[in-house]
């Protein structure tokens, strides 16, 4: 019997807040199950949604204000003060993410985290001790070079003047000045909740594995990735840091390497579900579940590498929690993402992209009652019982 059913989905890229998409999941549910008790706990990645749903999750609220959007305009967005009153939450989606960039301006080699140095700036200003910043969901690939900016540190090429923001200008870097660094960043506990799978450099480095997906061409993710690395070896100079730490740590390539310019000035990369989650209560919860779902925009063999549906899983097998996951796309390797019984994609027929977008609350309630009805079904089916060395089926009650 399904009396309690835990729903843990993440966001669905462009299309719906993780809050929607435990929304429409638990309406699906309701469908199959209306007095089953529902636990909808909207899952955070550092992405969008984040300030939102850590504010509401201990108490605290959302601060609006204007800032530096990704491809230069002022913007209206938010950061968060967290109900204990000392930790701000800085989302970088909210002020330099992919949804912020119209199709038509995206180029990674212009796009700017000035914003988030902004934010951090203006985080500074409510006294906050603590400065969360949440990677995910970016459609930049500065190094975080425009935040650095934004909060003081000057960057110059070889005549001396200032370089224009975007990740296409870091090849002609010739130092950084740091002597206008806000001094209050050295006053603060600056952590930023990143997935540690993500790297600057290498391969792997994020200009290569995300550059394309922001709109880079192949021989522009190249000219990227050569601008990190020059960013990497400019910091490591003139800030005296680690160089193997900025090219290769873990989590320096989040949010098209925002990490790297932040771990550059003193900040903290940690494993996000491990800063995030604590919010949430989440272990517990699961612990209670008869049914356990969570949802994603894709299902592939990127998901164990630091995704939602991923975590989740792992959470909940812990406590020996059945898991469903329910996913916009199927890819390759969705079949082996450890911890996930069961899958299946929320769309019913092929369709356009676009239309898929627009539908996703509808299309994900009714693949979320087609998925708790075959659960159902199949937990009235009788076993086989084997009779002479065959296996012949009972009656179907």
């Amino acid at each position: 019997m399904l009396s309690r059913v835990v729903v843990a989905p993440s966001g669905f890229k462009e299309s719906l807040s993780a809050q929607a998409a435990a929304d429409a999941i638990g309406d699906g549910v309701r469908r199959v199950l209306p007095e089953a008790q529902l636990d909808l706990i909207p899952l955070v990645d550092g992405g969008e949604g984040t300030a939102a749903a850590l504010a509401a999750a201990t108490g605290g609220r959302l601060v609006a204000l204007a800032a530096t959007g990704p491809v230069g305009e002022r913007i209206g967005t938010h950061f968060a003060l967290l109900g204990s009153g000392d930790t701000a939450v800085v989302e970088m989606a909210a002020v330099a993410g992919l949804s912020l960039v119209p199709r038509s301006l995206r180029d990674p080699g212009a796009t700017t985290t000035y914003g988030v140095g902004e934010l951090i700036r203006a985080a500074l200003d409510t006294g906050a001790r603590r400065i969360l910043v949440g990677c995910g969901d970016s459609g930049t690939s500065d190094g975080g070079a425009g935040a650095l900016q934004a909060l003081g540190m000057r960057l110059l090429d070889a005549d001396g003047f200032e370089l224009p923001r975007g990740g296409g200008e870091l090849r002609r870097l010739s130092r950084v000045d740091a002597r206008g660094l806000d001094p209050r960043l050295r006053e603060v506990e600056l952590l930023v909740a990143c997935n540690p799978f993500n790297v600057l450099c290498g391969a792997r480095g994020v200009a290569r594995v995300f550059g394309p997906q922001k709109g880079a061409t192949p021989a522009q993710v190249e000219e990227l990735s050569a601008g990190l690395e020059h960013w990497a070896d400019v910091l490591t100079r003139d800030l005296a840091v680690t160089h193997a730490d900025l090219r290769y740590g873990d989590g320096t390539g989040a949010s098209g390497g925002l990490g790297a310019g932040l771990a550059a000035v003193g900040a903290r990369l940690l494993p996000r579900f491990d800063v995030l989650l604590d919010h949430l209560d989440l272990d517990a919860r699961l612990a209670r579940a008869d049914l356990v779902v969570t949802a994603e925009g894709a299902l592939d063999h990127q998901t164990p590498r630091g995704k939602v549906p991923a975590e989740v899983a792992r959470r909940a097998k812990l406590h020996g929690r059945p898991v469903l996951a329910l996913a916009g796309t199927l890819g390759e390797g969705a079949h082996s993402v450890p911890g996930v019984d069961a899958y299946s994609g929320i769309l019913p027929a092929p369709m356009a992209l676009a239309e898929a977008l627009v539908r996703a609350s509808e299309l994900l309630t009714d693949a979320s009652e087609r998925a708790l009805r075959m659960i159902l079904l199949g937990a009235r089916l009788p076993v086989h019982a084997e009779v002479s060395g065959t296996q012949r089926p009972s009656s179907v009650r």
